[in-house]
């Protein structure tokens, strides 16, 4: 079906020569080279977090392979070439199309009469596989669900985060060229490009993960892919319970703020589980309210029924084309939501978001890369003053005090794990300053003998938050109470 087998085929293609510079993918976007690398195993155990545990890897590591390998797979993946018909292939299922894959490589095998055992001939097999249908060397580290994060730093070097600590791979690329043409395989398949004209780029995996690729003249040693990767099975608070990233009251005070409509700025630097608490807060979220989400990479996945999700795009390569966030928040407003949700707030988008919950969208949510509450409500105020608007500083504040209900701050502490450290209510203005209450903080008593950090969340003693008379509209305010009623004598 898709080319010559037995003798008429490989075998009277004589000397194997080197093969193509690109892989022609099953499918679509940019197709990429031949891909010889090592998958690897990690046996580093995870330190305390808030993310899951990872799962159990084997404890032995492959032994690392040879020239003698590469040669025999460069053979048979220009025999492979050379034999199958890709534009029928490409009309298969992934699953057919790897057994159509591994039939015609076991017979290249047979003929060529390669000596390899059943193991070798296993890994080779899901190798070239991996190669012709998937993202070559990544295509291992994909499917291991206890990596968080996927740092590529050129062909030759590839680290990984497992249980918050980030160790070195085995992973190798044969070259740049090839670890280019996988990352235009990946952005391709969401319209977008990384080439030299245009070398920073944005993207996602058809799961979700998040990625970014930068590549040369701006990336000196060869092209950097970073992939932060999406569990399979979704977080929810009652597991950030288990892991010890909240108490179960703080839980029970998140699910209160998240229903009662509470607008919501998630607080955290890079790798603290921002967006992870913002899907966990969305949960709680009626399934009849219409919610709309921005993002610049589509990360989040929320449940609810009613959900129109926007992504921004970056311009073509004439430069023109561009929508960017802000223009996606005003877009929101006019497409009747009732919650607005925006991935991550970076510039004067801010301000569209702040005037969409001051303005009848209650329950709007954010993320924003700060390193404490206080931190959380300045940079807002920088944003806006970035975006050229001419307001005075104390208008400025009013806006912000109006808007914003409660900023949540996570973090990711020095051994790994992540916590929830404060949860910070903002009161209003006295005079030119925002005051903001603390419901609830992290506090941090040492580490113990494994360098794993011991401290608990604590009750700063709020009998009743601003937002009481909100939570007793949603008829929550018994529940709201219990809860802070028992973080104080824990506290206690």
């Amino acid at each position: 079906m898709f080319g010559k087998r037995g003798n008429e085929g490989p075998a009277k293609s004589g000397a194997m020569s080197p093969p193509p510079a690109r892989v022609p993918a099953a499918g679509n976007g940019p197709t990429a080279p031949a891909v010889l690398i090592e998958p690897s195993h990690d046996s580093t155990q995870p330190r305390q977090q808030v993310v899951p545990p990872s799962m159990q890897t084997p404890s032995r590591r492959r032994v690392a392979r040879t020239e003698e390998y590469y040669d025999t797979k460069s053979q048979v993946f220009s025999a492979l070439i050379d034999t199958i018909d890709l534009s029928q292939l490409s009309k298969l299922g992934n699953e057919a199309a790897r057994e159509e894959i591994r039939d015609i490589v076991n017979d290249i095998i047979t003929i060529k009469n390669f000596a390899m055992s059943i193991s070798e001939q296993e890994e080779l097999l899901e190798d070239i596989c991996n190669d012709v249908l998937g993202y070559g060397p990544l295509e291992p580290l994909l499917a291991r669900d206890d990596i968080a994060d996927i740092m590529v730093n050129g062909a030759g070097q590839t680290f990984i985060e497992v249980g918050g600590k980030t160790v070195e791979s085995e992973i190798r690329f044969r070259d740049n060229s090839q670890l280019l043409s996988i990352c235009q395989r990946i952005v391709s398949q969401v319209g977008r490009r990384v080439d030299e004209s245009s070398p920073i780029c944005d993207a996602r995996l058809p799961d979700g993960s998040r990625v970014n690729v930068i590549a040369p003249p701006l990336a000196i040693d060869g092209p950097a892919l970073t992939i932060r990767k999406f569990k399979k099975d979704k977080l929810t608070l009652d597991q950030l319970v288990r892991f010890g990233a909240i108490t179960p009251e703080g839980a029970t005070l998140l699910q209160i703020i998240g229903r009662v409509r509470c607008n919501v700025v998630i607080s955290g630097g890079t790798g603290s589980g921002k967006t992870t608490l913002l899907n966990c807060l969305t949960n709680y979220i009626d399934r009849d309210e219409r919610v709309i989400t921005c993002e610049d990479t589509a990360e989040l996945q929320l449940q609810q029924p009613h959900v129109v999700r926007l992504e921004t795009r970056p311009p073509n390569i004439e430069g023109e084309g561009e929508i960017t966030m802000r223009d996606l928040v005003k877009n929101c407003l006019r497409m009747r939501p009732e919650r607005i949700i925006v991935g991550e707030v970076r510039g004067p988008e801010v301000f569209d978001l702040l005037q969409a919950m001051n303005t009848g969208h209650d329950g709007s949510m954010g993320t924003i890369h700060a390193n404490t509450p206080r931190e959380c409500l300045s940079r807002m105020e920088s944003m806006i003053a970035m975006g050229g608007f001419s307001l005075p500083a104390k208008t400025v504040r009013e806006i912000i005090s109006s808007s914003v209900d409660v900023v949540i701050q996570a973090a990711r502490l020095r051994d790994g794990s992540r916590r929830i450290t404060q949860i910070t209510e903002v009161m209003g203005m006295e005079g030119d300053v925002i005051i903001t209450q603390d419901l609830m903080r992290y506090e941090i008593e040492g580490e113990d003998a494994n360098g794993r950090i011991i401290g608990r969340h604590v009750s700063t003693g709020i009998g009743k938050p601003h937002f009481w008379d909100r939570a007793r509209y949603y008829n929550e305010e018994r529940r709201l109470a219990a809860a802070l009623d028992e973080m104080e004598q824990k506290a206690q």
